[in-house]
């Protein structure tokens, strides 16, 4: 029996780790028309240089940059336990070049501007916030509600097409196939006579009240508009300090805030998220390595948060993900899961032997250790538990997982 508190490395009786903490790093696609600033929000959010250029298409093949996901809790933890090292979860954001109108048919290299969006888990979407001559717009207008439409209308469009061919899949099957073969065909037909119609009127599969069965029978068509998608609004200096100084409501802060406005209202009615991010301001707090020195910007700015911060939190609550954390003298970690996730997932997270080898887990949440200090003083207050296989794991539980292989 082995409780988990060491580096995965020296477990050398271990089968190799588990493929599945890769799957679970939010993998957030960049995507916008061109020249709405996505490579230069790229770059100040991962630190890793883009390219950005005055001219549409600057961008052809994508730049990923992997970040470390924000949490307070993890610094806290390691101030505590001091370990040897502090691993944080991972984001990788990939900036996909611009799409332009006609991209669902191969304009602008659309084809394969859209085959990258496939790969990835949640799509934000740039939206320009700005006025300024002297950086061109595609459509020789500012317009965030009309550049929101037009991308949103061609990924419906590449999923259109997507649809046809799995339909036309579906019904040979009809045909040609054993009878639990033509059961499955069906429940994909059924589907996509839901989502086809929504899509002829540029409406997103995610919208699309879909069984659980349906869902299933068309997963393989990985349709790009069914992934979650938020808005970013990409603000100048002036823009963004009107939207602080507007709060929510973005009262009388002028053009600027019209415009992140109407991306709000827009995202609004999706059920999505809007978060403004100014790419100046990014990149003069990217280049702080005083964490003290940070929060003394933001505090200068009014911001609770940087717009990094803002987005990768966005997109846990739209992916449905939570956090929970191993911690200790050698290592504490912050590691990525889904919302109902039992205790023996969140330990095949960690090692695939971790969850086929579970025996229970020993368990307490973030705020016991910061209220009570100490793990001995969590155990006299009878708040350091023991939970089996059906324990569901919350946000901030702090985990030690016993099994036996």
């Amino acid at each position: 029996m082995v409780r988990f508190n060491v580096r995965l490395c020296d477990l050398l009786t271990l089968s190799p780790p588990s493929p599945y903490n890769e799957h679970m790093a939010l993998n957030c696609g960049i995507v916008g028309l061109p020249n709405v600033g996505k490579s230069t929000i790229f770059s100040a959010l991962s630190s890793a240089p883009a390219e950005a250029a005055n001219y549409p298409f600057c961008t052809i093949n994508p730049n990923i940059g992997i970040v470390n996901v924000p949490d307070q809790r993890l610094t806290k933890l390691s101030e505590l336990f001091k370990p040897e090292r502090t691993i944080p979860a991972a984001v990788e954001f990939v900036d996909i070049a611009g799409l332009v109108k006609g991209a669902s048919q191969g304009e602008g290299l659309g084809n394969q501007f859209l085959s990258h969006i496939r790969e990835v888990g949640v799509i934000a979407q740039v939206v320009r916030c700005f006025d300024d001559p002297d950086i061109i717009h595609v459509s020789n207008k500012v317009d965030p509600a009309d550049d929101m439409e037009t991308i949103n209308v061609e990924l419906a469009l590449a999923d259109l097409d997507t649809l046809q061919k799995r339909r036309d899949r579906a019904d040979r099957a009809l045909k040609v196939q054993a009878k639990a073969e033509q059961k499955s065909a069906e429940t994909v037909l059924s589907a996509l006579a839901k989502i086809g119609p929504a899509l002829e009127n540029g409406k997103p599969v995610r919208s699309v009240d879909l069984s659980d069965d349906e869902k299933a029978a068309v997963y393989d068509c990985h349709f790009i508009t069914a992934k979650p998608q938020l808005y970013v609004c990409n603000v100048d200096e002036a823009g963004m300090k009107a939207a602080i100084a507007g709060g929510n409501s973005l009262a009388g802060g002028g053009q600027a805030n019209a415009y992140v406005e109407a991306v709000r209202k827009r995202a609004a009615a999706e059920g999505s998220e809007a978060v403004c991010i100014c790419g100046k301001f990014e990149a003069e707090l990217g280049s702080l390595e005083d964490e003290a020195d940070k929060l003394a910007f933001l505090e200068e700015l009014g911001l609770k948060e940087s717009g990094l911060s803002a987005l990768i939190h966005a997109s846990y609550r739209l992916l449905g993900l939570r956090t929970f954390f191993t911690a200790g003298a050698d290592e504490c970690r912050a590691w990525t899961i889904r919302a109902g996730d039992s205790a023996p997932k969140a330990a095949g997270v960690i090692h695939t032997d971790f969850e086929k080898g579970f025996i229970k887990a020993e368990v307490y949440s973030y705020n016991d250790i910061i209220q009570y200090g100490t793990e001995a003083k969590i155990k006299e207050a009878g708040k350091y538990r023991i939970e089996g296989k059906e324990y569901t794991v919350q946000d901030g539980d702090v985990m030690f997982f016993k099994f036996n292989v």
